[in-house]
């Protein structure tokens, strides 16, 4: 017997959701039900400088009025630490993490103007500014480190998954893992790195397809490689087009991009918001990017 596919929504409470969101949202309801699959609800509230309870009752009102149904009870990161340790721990008797104390302004230094997909300055592999016995050395002295994937030793560089974008059939995609330099698996003052937490919960949740936006398309490199390192299942990925604002950019939070909560407050329904997105009758009203393949069919 096949097992019921499994799909994850899974947004940050660090501010309102966006059209953007409501996009990715509704097409993993689609898809699911398509697939006939599970829709489960993850809040990814690792940073807890800027993840704020508030927002996270907001994300599931704001989820409850696009008309979206969940699972229940849904997942939050911040109470799984143990198994992001855990994860970390597998890596390391492994020898495939290490201890560094590089701050950002180090690994900007070292990077000499190189940027890893994000945009960052990229550590490459092993780069650190001490050696590691001088690392290890300060660590045992009382030192905190972040921990880094080696990912040479982890990786042969090209990374491959099982890709639909917004089609319905898979197919080979390769990404270079070696792009990502050495990411980071764990902040000084954080259980878990992005890269490192979204690998792990996805395993435990038994998620079979990610539905996610194309602006992390290239991450999934990095994140097969963790998967292979761990031994964890590879899940199908359908990275999405993104919805863009008068100026071309993608919708974000930091960009201040219009909220779903200010599209209630001028009287959106539900149901003018779903059609703007394309999920009612005719095309999206918004402007979507043109790097997606041809749209899921509509259910």
């Amino acid at each position: 017997m096949t097992a019921r596919a499994i799909l994850r929504f899974a947004p940050s409470p660090n501010g309102r959701l966006h059209l953007g969101h409501a996009y990715s949202a509704l097409l993993n309801q689609r898809v699911a039900e398509r697939l006939g699959a599970r829709l489960l609800l993850r809040i990814e509230d690792l940073d807890a400088s800027r993840c704020k309870r508030e927002y996270e009752t907001a994300v599931v009102d704001d989820l409850a009025w696009l008309g979206l149904v969940f699972e229940t009870p849904y997942r939050r990161q911040s109470e799984h630490g143990d198994d992001y340790s855990n994860a970390l721990d597998a890596l390391r008797r492994r020898g495939l993490a290490y201890p560094c104390l590089c701050s950002r302004s180090d690994v900007a230094a070292m990077a000499r103007g190189t940027r890893d997909p994000d945009g960052a300055p990229r550590h490459g592999p092993r780069a650190c500014r001490l050696t590691q016995a001088e690392t290890e050395r300060r660590v045992a002295a009382g030192a905190s480190p972040a921990w880094r994937l080696d990912v040479v030793a982890a990786s042969r560089g090209d990374a491959v998954w099982r890709e639909c974008f917004e089609g319905e059939v898979a197919f080979e995609r390769r990404g270079d893992a070696l792009a990502w330099g050495d990411v980071l698996l764990t902040g000084r003052e954080r259980a878990a790195s992005y890269h490192l937490a979204v690998v792990v919960d996805d395993a435990l949740q038994g998620v079979s397809d990610v539905v996610r936006g194309r602006d992390l398309l290239e991450a999934t490199a990095a994140h097969r490689v963790l998967q292979d390192a761990l031994g964890l299942p590879q899940p199908t990925y359908r990275h999405h087009r993104l919805v863009l604002g008068e100026d071309g950019a993608k919708y974000s939070k930091s960009r201040g991009s219009l909220a779903l909560c200010d599209l209630r407050a001028r009287g959106v329904s539900p149901a003018d918001a779903r059609t703007m997105l394309g999920f009612g009758d005719g095309p999206p009203s918004v402007r979507l990017s043109e790097d997606g393949e041809s749209a899921f069919p509509k259910s």
